[in-house]
């Protein structure tokens, strides 16, 4: 489960983020659009853990992020559109690091299966260095799932992958929420969210311009009946300012 009350971040006198609130439920993936510059790294970073909000508060799996970090952090699964990674491990040597760090006692018998799934397992004795930007991406997904997170945030998953990669994503991703994950996906890809996200948090210049599933949100915008989702995003972060505060 993610809550989101009220999470307010400023930069000195600019507000990135503006008093935006939201809960994802097991099961549910939701879906975090906005054009560039909306605040959306920003929320995801509060999200994680990574920046402190300016006021308002997180909680990951019924812990606060600020108050009680461990346990969030714990539970959750952060995985930036650039994978981080160190270049001097190999495949394995990295899952076996992330076992480690999260005390999983079975990361072993785990991590065959999980390099299978995101057909990553022939590089498993490579160094990261050798690896393509998208054998790169997987690895990095692989990282962040070795300890079967409960809540996992991704931002712009499909980075660096190819067409078959970006269909092993999605079922992966999918399969995650089947299990009851709590999913937040950014993604510039409108077509990976209309397939996979139940709800949509749609923001601009760092406020909640519309929030629901995509029927709920259209009903709300009666103007936006019967047109595609990318029409729908355009109109509620675009220049037509009737439309988007409707």
């Amino acid at each position: 489960m993610i809550t989101v009350h009220e999470l307010t971040r400023n930069y000195g006198d600019f507000t990135a983020v503006n008093r935006i609130s939201f809960s994802v439920a097991p099961g549910e993936v939701l879906g975090l659009v906005g054009p560039n510059g909306a605040g959306k790294t920003t929320t995801l970073r509060c999200l994680s853990g990574i920046i402190a909000p300016s006021t308002g508060h997180v909680e990951i799996a019924g812990h606060d992020i600020q108050k009680n970090p461990v346990p969030a952090k714990q539970a959750l699964a952060f995985i930036p559109d650039e994978p981080h990674l160190f270049d001097h491990l190999t495949v394995e040597e990295h899952l076996r690091f992330i076992g480690r760090l999260y005390g999983v006692a079975d990361a072993e018998q785990r991590m065959t299966p999980l390099l299978e799934e995101l057909e990553i397992a022939e590089k498993r004795k490579s160094l990261s260095t050798e690896l393509s930007r998208g054998m790169k991406q997987k690895l990095a997904i692989a990282c962040g799932l070795l300890h079967d997170p409960s809540v996992l945030i991704l931002d712009e998953p499909l980075t660096g992958l190819d067409p078959g990669g970006m269909r092993r994503m999605r079922a992966t991703i999918a399969n995650r929420a089947r299990s009851g994950a709590s999913v937040i996906l950014s993604s510039h890809l409108l077509t990976l969210v209309e397939e996979l996200c139940t709800k949509l948090f749609v923001i601009r210049k760092g406020e909640c311009v519309a929030y629901g599933t995509l029927d709920e949100i259209v009903t709300a915008h009666p103007t936006l009946a019967g047109r595609s989702l990318e029409d729908v995003f355009m109109a509620l972060t675009g220049s037509d300012e009737q439309v988007a505060t409707a």
